[in-house]
């Protein structure tokens, strides 16, 4: 009999029972992501700003696929908790959002990373797409769009306020205006908002930090009164990421634009854990266990020895591995593998006889697997081939022995963001509570085989 390190899932049907059985059989991993929980995350992200009559606005930050989540199922759950924005880095995403069916009676869609010289403007204009103008090389090219499509395109400037990012620079920021202002006069170009980047504003305890974010807040609003005198007033001023929406309220102004808040996680650890925030993460990385076994002392584990086992033991193998996103930064080495520091890998909640435990990456992590040295008997410990293990998930406390992306971050030297977005898409994506979270129409948007 197999044991599970996951809690039970509330399925909605004996469907989404068939859909779950359908995916280990497809995968021996798999990305439960909770559609109630981006929808709360959201919610409470509006609130913080001051409820939906505020007069602050919040975006749905769903670049990069979602940050791992998936694009449309994310942004549909954060509609649902209250966002009247979607943010997509790449234009391809802002579209896919509107082929999806998501209207401008829904939501804003803003994109900002693209060749100005080939990204497609006219179907980003026709399909009621806010564009961001940082480069001096996009500027004619999206007014000559406009112009062959009969009507203006909606534009946000943005500006270099210390980050080095994209966006005008103080010394460049004259030139440009010299550009937008006619543009704007004759109507190619309807400027409707001026936002830029903070650098460092999820370190607030750190003084030196705070001050440079002081600094880029001056020059925003700098660039801001250039910009009034320039001629050209922006509707909406945008510069809050999560960690200033979570700490600076005094810069929420018109609108804000969480990311990995609405995924639940604080920006950086040093702010804290989610649950200081009132954020719930939203996926879990599972995995089924492949074959499991017993070794000699002295067995080396994994490509290059760096794990050697120091009695006799069990080892277990988890089918995911850096082709799936597992990062090769989180292998273990032990003392007793060969030259190498000793360093704990990725931590994987597994479930024994005696209830859930904490065990480690044990060597390097390979393309299609990484090892588990169970430290014991298998037999003993009641682990099998075919039982679920998870890799992360919500993170309840100590207790629970549950691992968060915060964790695998750690143990990777990265940040919980690369944790999510380097899943490859042939882990399946399954998705919780989206009866109760989605509408029908909305509902209909999502793979029917995705919703559990």
């Amino acid at each position: 009999m197999t044991a599970n390190a996951c809690e039970p899932w509330p399925f909605s049907s004996p469907q989404g029972i068939a859909n779950y059985e359908a995916a280990l059989r497809q995968y021996p991993g798999q990305a439960i992501i909770d559609l109630a929980a981006l929808r709360d995350n959201m919610r409470h992200l509006v609130e913080v700003v001051g409820g939906p009559k505020s007069g602050t606005a919040v975006m749905g930050v769903v670049k990069a696929d979602a940050y791992g989540h998936g694009l449309v199922p994310a942004a549909l759950a954060a509609l649902a908790g209250g966002a009247t924005w979607l943010g997509a880095a790449q234009s391809h995403e802002a579209l896919a959002l509107r082929k999806a069916g998501i209207g401008l009676d829904r939501c804003h869609i803003l994109t900002w990373v693209y060749n100005g010289l080939a990204v497609p403007f006219d179907e980003l204009i026709a399909n009621d797409i806010d564009i961001s103008l940082g480069s001096l090389a996009g500027i004619d090219a999206l007014a000559d769009a406009a112009r062959q499509l009969g009507r203006p395109a909606r534009v946000h400037i943005k500006v270099d306020t210390g980050f080095g990012r994209n966006g005008f620079t103080e010394q460049g920021f004259d030139t440009s205006l010299r550009k937008l202002v006619p543009l704007a006069k004759e109507g190619a170009l309807h400027i409707v908002g001026l936002w830029s980047h903070l650098a460092v504003a999820d370190a607030p305890d750190v003084p030196e930090f705070v001050d440079s974010t002081d600094r880029q807040i001056e020059h925003f609003h700098d660039f801001e009164r250039r910009m009034r005198a320039a001629g050209i007033e922006p509707e909406i001023r945008h510069l809050a990421n999560t960690a200033a929406t979570l700490t600076r309220p005094e810069i929420h102004f018109e609108l804000t634009r969480p990311g990995i808040g609405l995924y639940g996680y604080e920006a950086d650890p040093a702010m804290g854990t989610p649950q200081d925030y009132a954020l719930t993460p939203a996926m879990t990385l599972q995995a089924q266990l492949g074959t499991v076994k017993d070794v000699e002392d002295g067995h080396g584990i994994s490509y290059g020895r760096t794990y050697i086992t120091e009695g006799e033991t069990s080892t277990a193998i988890v089918p995911l591995g850096y082709a799936d996103g597992i990062h090769r930064s989180a292998s273990g080495f032990d003392e007793r593998g060969a030259k190498h520091a000793v360093k704990p890998g990725g931590p994987v909640r597994v479930m024994t006889a005696a209830g859930p435990e904490l065990m480690h990456v044990s060597g390097r992590v390979c393309m299609d697997q990484f090892i588990l040295d169970l430290h014991g008997s298998a037999a003993h410990l009641g682990i099998h081939e075919g039982d679920t293990v998870k890799l992360f998930g919500p993170g309840r406390g100590e207790e629970f022995a549950e691992p968060t992306a915060d964790d695998w971050a750690r143990a990777a030297d990265t940040i919980s963001y690369e944790i999510f977005t380097c899943l490859r898409n042939r882990i399946p994506r399954l998705y919780l509570h989206a009866n109760e979270v989605l509408g029908a129409d909305d509902l209909a948007k999502l793979d029917p085989a995705s919703v559990l």
